[in-house]
């Protein structure tokens, strides 16, 4: 099993504005240390305790090239480039919704961008079995032409486009697991039928108004858009649960050339923008399921692309997991919340409303 794991050192050095949390700094807002939840620390450290576990040897590490402006006009108006990089290359600041940037912030999206072109281009290509872009900053909130929730690209829907373009595929199906809707991911292919895009969710997380499980697509994309909405403390068997009985059977039904993950670790159990009790367990079993699912429809062709999760002492173990199962490495980064975290885990009576949610889905959809 070959794994790629792409990544660009100058994908750390985006930077935020000047935040509390969630909250921009000002009135009764006073500064945190951390700054904007969205930072290098966990995608560094995940970089990190690959390196120093040894697991770093058993992946294809490697660079890309940035995403070129034809590929961004793809998805990306003229006008909505033309304003970011006017407003990057003036020092940086905000467009959109919680998307603050600095100084290049522009280039460094458009290597963000490029590590999940290559790694899906390659994945189609057949070079490597599949692989890992540990994009920063993400995208999967990115509108066509509107930043949003620290997302200046949609770093998938460039990649689905360029390997469109190259004639490496036809079929797409994106599975989106962050804590957060996939809203701009779901935006950008809305009205296909050659994409599906599937979202796993914290209800109501953010966007508040998006992600309902209504929301199917529109026009020839009607039945390629499905949200799958969670409430909080859904955890690890109702996580697994929910791809099994909902998230699975639409993408073995549509069969795509390739499967793409947009690999969010927020839901996991400490993640300050998340209420969902995932583990490191439950990112490697979400991992073994749909590497399955891969093998049975589209030859393995697997991509995962790094999207949100910002706990800096947790992330990194979450990662761990996800590429060990990849790669199929013996190498392991024992989870250090491995005897808290279970203790965590809702009840039998909360198990049973999960399942009760879900079976109003499955029988919507047919599945039951």
């Amino acid at each position: 099993m070959t794994t790629g794991f792409f990544w660009d050192e100058r994908c750390f050095w985006h930077a935020g504005g000047n935040y509390a949390g969630m909250l921009p700094v000002g009135g009764l807002v006073q500064p945190l240390d951390g700054g904007l939840p969205e930072n290098p620390e966990t995608k560094r450290r995940l970089k990190n305790l690959i390196e120093v576990t040894g697991l770093a040897g058993d992946l294809q590490m490697t660079g890309a090239p940035s995403a070129t402006r034809e590929d961004l006009l793809r998805v990306h108006p003229a006008s909505y480039l033309d304003a970011f990089k006017a407003l990057s290359d003036a020092g940086g600041g905000e467009m959109g919704r919680r998307t603050p940037f600095g100084p290049g912030g522009y280039e460094i999206a458009t290597h963000s961008a490029g590590l999940a072109k290559a790694a899906v281009a390659a994945v189609a290509r057949g070079d490597i079995d599949n692989a890992y872009a540990l994009s920063r900053p993400p995208g999967h909130h990115c509108l066509p032409n509107y930043p949003n929730g620290f997302c200046l690209l949609n770093n998938i829907g460039v990649a689905i486009e360029a390997a469109k373009a190259a004639g490496l595929a036809q079929r797409f199906a994106v599975l989106d697991w962050d804590v957060h809707h996939g809203n701009g991911t779901e935006a950008v292919f809305y009205d296909r039928d050659d994409v599906l895009t599937v979202s796993l969710h914290q209800e109501r997380n953010y966007p508040m108004d998006t992600g309902d499980f209504a929301d199917r697509g529109n026009g020839a994309g009607a039945g390629f858009n499905l949200n799958v909405p969670l409430p909080p403390g859904t955890g690890h068997k109702g996580y697994l649960s929910a791809m099994e009985r909902i998230a699975l059977p639409a993408i073995r039904d549509f069969a795509p050339d390739i499967l793409i993950i947009a690999c969010g670790f927020d839901a996991a159990a400490n993640d300050p923008l998340g209420r969902m009790l995932a583990t490191a367990e439950t990112f490697q079993m979400m991992t073994r399921q749909v590497m399955a699912l891969a093998a049975d429809v589209c030859g393995g062709k697997l991509v995962m692309v790094h999207e949100g999760g910002y706990s800096e002492t947790y992330v990194p173990f979450c990662g761990h997991a996800v590429l060990q199962e990849m790669s199929g490495s013996a190498i392991s980064a024992p989870d250090p919340f491995a005897e808290v975290f279970p203790l965590r885990q809702p009840d039998a009576r909360f198990d049973a409303f999960l399942e009760a949610w879900l079976d109003d889905m499955e029988g919507a959809l047919g599945y039951a």
